[in-house]
This record gives C-alpha cells, sequence and structure tokens, in this order.
C-alpha cells in the first residue's frame, strides 16, 4: 500500500511539473533590474577581439588596463590567465562572457540573490562593425536562454554614445533581427523577455545630452517613431536634469515630446552625487516621479553603489573615487527611491568594473604592487557578494 501511494504521489508531481507555467514578466512594475554591459573579452576566448575592455593600447598587463574593480573569478568554469599578480604571486584571472558558461553562472547570481533581471546592453558604436555585433549577439543569445533557465526577466538597451551616421536605421533593422531570432512578439515562447504596458519593451539610452553628440532629436525621433511603429514599448534614458532641461541637458522641450512618445522615462544619476551630496540630490527624485506621472509616463530611478574609473582616465590615481561605504550609500539610495514611491529601479551596474559600478561578485584578493595600475579592493568586512544581497533585499521590498 505505501509503493502504491508513493506512486500515485511520484506520477502526481510529474504532471504538475508538466503543467507548471514558466514565469511571464508583463511590466517593468514591481522589478529591480541592472544594466549588464557584456563587452569584456580575452585573446583566447574565440572572439578574435583580443583584450576588449579591459586593455589600454591593446595590452591588458601592469599600467595598460581600464577596470577598476577585480571580478571574483572562484565560480567561473572557465576563466583566463593575466599578467597581473596577486600577493601570493599566483597569476590573476578574469571573465569572458563570449563563454555562455559566464553569462550562466551571472544570471544563476541574480536567482539566488534576487536580481529581477537586466538590461542587457548594445553599443551601437560597437554593433555597427561585424566583430562587434558577432559578440554582443553571441552574449545575448547566451543570456536569453540563461534567462529563461533562472526565470529572470531580460530586455534590450541600446546605447546611443558615439552613434555614427546612419546609426538609427542600423539600430531598427538590428532589433527587428532580434526580435525575429529571440521571438520577442510570441511571450509564449520566450516568456522571460520583459514586456511593459503589453508589448516588448526596448530601452534607447542616451537623449537630450548637451555633451555635443554627433547625433539629436533628429536621429532620436526615427528611432523612436521605428520602435512604436514596430510594436514595442520604449525606456529612454534621459539626462538628470530632464525635468528641468537644464544642466547636463539640452535646453530643448523637443525631449519632452519625445519623452512623451515613451513609456519609461530613466534619467541617468551615475556620478551626480556622492554620499556627502546625495542628501541635497534626493529631493529632485520626487519631483521627477510627480512631473513623470503628469507626463503619463512611468519613471525609473537609478541607484549605483560607489563609482571609480581612474585606470581609464588617470593611471595609478584615486582622484575619482565615490566610496561605497561598505553599501551604505546603495541601501541609502535604494531606501529613498522605495519609499519616495518609485515603482521600478534600474541598478547601475551588473558587471561594470571599468567605472567601479558592478554589483556582481568582486575579489577580496586583488593584484597588488602593480606599477601604473591600482584596483580598489573591498572595504573591510565586505563579502564578495554583500552588493547582490543588498540589491536582491530591494527587489524584495519593492514588492510589498
Amino acid at each position: 500500500m505505501k509503493r502504491f501511494a508513493s506512486i500515485l504521489i511520484a506520477c502526481f508531481c510529474a504532471v504538475l511539473c508538466l503543467n507548471a507555467q514558466p514565469k511571464t514578466y508583463n511590466s517593468y512594475k514591481g522589478l529591480v533590474m541592472a544594466g549588464y554591459q557584456g563587452w569584456f573579452d580575452t585573446p583566447e576566448d574565440g572572439s578574435g577581439r583580443g583584450w576588449y575592455h579591459y586593455n589600454r593600447a591593446g595590452r591588458f598587463e601592469p599600467g595598460y588596463c581600464t577596470i577598476d574593480l577585480w571580478p571574483d573569478t572562484s565560480e567561473y568554469p572557465v576563466t583566463y590567465e593575466t599578467a597581473f599578480r596577486l600577493e601570493d604571486g599566483t597569476p590573476a584571472r578574469v571573465f569572458s562572457p563570449q563563454d555562455p558558461s559566464t553569462v550562466d553562472v551571472h544570471f544563476r547570481w541574480m536567482k539566488e540573490y534576487g536580481l529581477d533581471g537586466v538590461f542587457m546592453q548594445r553599443f551601437v558604436t560597437e554593433v555597427v562593425r561585424p566583430a562587434g555585433k558577432a559578440h554582443f549577439d553571441t552574449v545575448l543569445a547566451s543570456a536569453m536562454d540563461s534567462a529563461n533557465k533562472y526565470e529572470r526577466a531580460i530586455a534590450v538597451m541600446y546605447d546611443l554614445s558615439g552613434m555614427p551616421s546612419g546609426g538609427d536605421r542600423f539600430l531598427l533593422e538590428d532589433i527587428a533581427e532580434i526580435a525575429r531570432k529571440h521571438s520577442l512578439f510570441e511571450h509564449e515562447k520566450n516568456p522571460s523577455y520583459l514586456y511593459h504596458n503589453g508589448k516588448p519593451l526596448v530601452a534607447v539610452w542616451g537623449i537630450g545630452f548637451n555633451d555635443n553628440r554627433k547625433y539629436g532629436f533628429k536621429e532620436a525621433a526615427v528611432i523612436i517613431n521605428g520602435l512604436r511603429k514596430m510594436g514595442f514599448s520604449i525606456m529612454i534614458g534621459v539626462p538628470t536634469r530632464w525635468r528641468e532641461l537644464t544642466q547636463d541637458t539640452i535646453p530643448d522641450k523637443e525631449l519632452h515630446r519625445l519623452i512623451r512618445k515613451c513609456d519609461i522615462v530613466m534619467p541617468w544619476f551615475v556620478g551626480r552625487y556622492n554620499p556627502s551630496s546625495y542628501a541635497k540630490f534626493r529631493g529632485l527624485i520626487d519631483e521627477d516621479i510627480a512631473f513623470a506621472k503628469k507626463m503619463r509616463v512611468d519613471y525609473a530611478p537609478l541607484c549605483f553603489p560607489g563609482f571609480s574609473w581612474d585606470n581609464m582616465q588617470k593611471p595609478g590615481r584615486r582622484s575619482s573615487l565615490i566610496p561605497r561605504l561598505g553599501g551604505a550609500f546603495l541601501r541609502e539610495q535604494l531606501d529613498y527611491c522605495i519609499n519616495a514611491g518609485a515603482e521600478m529601479i534600474y541598478i547601475a551596474m551588473f558587471d561594470e568594473i571599468d567605472e567601479g559600478t558592478a554589483i556582481f561578485k568582486l575579489a577580496k584578493d586583488i593584484p597588488v604592487g602593480q606599477p601604473g595600475s591600482t584596483f580598489v579592493p573591498l572595504e573591510e568586512g565586505v563579502e564578495p557578494d554583500t552588493y547582490l544581497k543588498i540589491v536582491g533585499e530591494a527587489a524584495a521590498r519593492l514588492k510589498k
């Protein structure tokens, strides 16, 4: 009798598994999402790009690097030796998202710690070139698979920085290809792809900045109108002072007209404040939320854990550092956004070790004694997964 009961239970569980529906992401609301750069390469990863986004002048060695944080590589199935040395003299190692196993580890961490998902960055200035497109296509395909495996939300984000002439038309062709390849308009086939307002969401970052970009509102309008016509919902990435049209923003109300054509507005806050100045800055978020509601556009405030890009800008110096304060700086931002009524949050970034904003697992044992290259260490008492825990806890609070 007991054996018969066990067989019945096993059969019942099997039926449940067969009928289980995959998690479907129908709205950004209630989610904490991060940006995913995915742009790193090594000479041995098969990409043909050599050291990429690790290097300076084609070299990745002391005095020739652009990263300020060192990743914890203890869980990656495939890693790559570098010319940097740890304190015990052993070679320091890095990862490459060209390896599907690397991307799989990242999405597993998202699941384990409660980060809802990521926006996969596609830098137009890179994907217009065949080698860059091949790399980002590979990373995106791995990410789509891992997102569904671990039931994490995923969406495409285009970064327009440095976009060349004709980049607007290329972008629309590129997203049409991605939509076909990854079934973006067939949610049952790709349930992890993030929808918003009933349509697959695409983010376009870098519109309205007054830093003399080669493209302007004309190209932005082509992109936004094209995406709308194709049936996408849109998140537009804009400068910090988008509402007032001052400081880092082009003083032209055309930006507001473009924002009204989109579904979500996400202003860029990285580097705009530090632990000392955030208290004065945060009132801007309240005003942004109110203004976005009047515009009938959803609002995604940005939070970041800290910042540093000295190896990229001024090798060997620590002049750009915005300290993390052991996670207290990130917690303060997340707490404020949630308490202010934010319905969704964007984290910069998941894996950005170039500019020191990464929240994924960071190494406690970093290269030392490297002339011309100095890395930001984890603070005392901070573990490799501290920032993943902080973000996951905030995601749980946001859902309540």
